[in-house]
């Protein structure tokens, strides 16, 4: 009873409309329509399902941006992750998406296990030291993904196996941080520009921002001059976050604003924040799928921590990545494409049968477009609420 009445809270159809109502009236006022990118792919999903980008077409143009850890993965991560599960000492152990992503050889960790790998699906990290524990003769490897909403599970992770002298425990991390991303989209022309108009503004991560806060988008309001509206998931936080975002621009302000405060603070969780800070340090460098080398974008351990990883305990050399010549995914994640725009989509390219990484994701634009795009009748909104 208590989802059900958060639920509606959110969805209140009254609300909805006068959302709508207000943020076509700002849109009259500034005399144009404005492209906002929403970083997180929940918010990608949120929006197809709902239908809010049919509800403020005209007005808004909704570009999806890079914030699925799962479509960011370059190929060469994979390689590397299908190279260690292929050995037959180690235990390979992930977060599911993952383990459906090709890699060069279009092949996944999923048929790396059907091959007889050892490969394991993880509901949390910590499952991993269990199998370490159970599995001693075995090198467990967790192949750790995601923004920084899972890095300190991670760093917890860590911390355990130190604290039991887990010995058979090494970790790949793939962590990655939102803000380097979108300061690489806003200096890349290339990125930056749909056609030849700019990005207007950034809706901001909900979940990531639990973390880090919203004080870390303020250099992009007042270096880049872009509004960053920090929203949730709901149709009423998204609205909620447009309509502050074409305030923003009305009024010629440019503003990081919280339209979740119900989960996000000014500061984010500072002890969170502390446990990655004991474990992890900033790489100088890292591959980013269709954003290429961003500096300074991603997370590896720490020198006292090396002994944990994998990288540097496991010698592997692999041939140069070969990305489906058919796939779009890097145009979609920079937000230069639409799904649709793909000729494999929804033909050869399917959820059961995903030929790239966006549409592998349960926060991939392709996979969302897939779901509640594909035909009219099958597209969720807000008028079945």
């Amino acid at each position: 009873m208590r989802d059900e009445f958060l639920f509606s809270a959110f969805r209140d159809k009254e609300k909805v409309k006068a959302l709508v109502k207000g943020i076509r009236r700002l849109s009259e006022k500034l005399g144009r329509s404005i492209k906002i990118m929403e970083f997180c792919g929940g918010h990608t999903h949120a929006i197809m399902r709902f239908g809010i980008d049919r509800l403020l077409e005209g007005a808004v143009r909704f570009v999806h941006g890079p914030g699925c850890p799962v479509c960011v993965m370059p190929m060469r991560r994979i390689d590397l992750a299908i190279e260690l599960a292929r050995r037959e000492d180690v235990i390979l152990c992930s977060y599911g998406d993952l383990l459906r992503v090709p890699g060069s050889g279009r092949k996944s960790l999923l048929d790396v296990r059907a091959e007889g790998g050892d490969v394991r699906a993880l509901y949390t990290c910590l499952d991993a030291l269990k199998i370490a524990k159970e599995n001693p003769n075995k090198k467990v490897v967790f192949f750790a993904i995601g923004f920084e909403t899972t890095t300190p599970q991670t760093a917890v992770l860590l911390k355990k196996a130190l604290g039991e002298g887990i010995g058979n425990l090494f970790v790949v991390s793939n962590h990655v941080i939102t803000p380097a991303a979108i300061q690489h989209i806003l200096n890349s022309p290339e990125l930056r520009q749909i056609g030849r108009v700019e990005i207007d503004a950034f809706i901001g991560p909900g979940h990531v921002s639990v973390i880090i806060g919203t004080r870390p988008y303020e250099y992009f309001a007042e270096d880049f001059l872009k509004p960053v509206v920090i929203s949730g998931f709901e149709p009423l936080d998204i609205l909620r976050a447009v309509y502050m975002i074409m305030r923003q621009l009305t009024e010629g302000r440019a503003e990081v604003e919280n339209a979740y405060t119900r989960f996000v603070t000014y500061e984010g969780n500072l002890k969170a924040q502390k446990l990655v800070a004991d474990v992890f340090e900033l790489r100088k460098e890292f591959e980013w799928r269709g954003l290429g080398t961003i500096p300074y974008s991603s997370l590896r351990l720490k020198r006292q921590w090396r002994g944990f990883d994998a990288e540097e305990r496991f010698d592997v050399k692999l041939p140069e990545p070969k990305e489906h010549p058919g796939c779009i995914c890097g145009q979609v994640i920079r937000g230069v494409a639409k799904p649709t725009d793909c000729k494999l989509f929804g033909k050869v390219c399917t959820p059961s049968n995903p030929l790239g990484s966006c549409m592998v994701s349960s926060e991939g634009a392709c996979c969302a477009y897939y779901k509640y795009r594909r035909g009219l009748e099958e597209a969720h909104s807000l008028k079945s609420l």
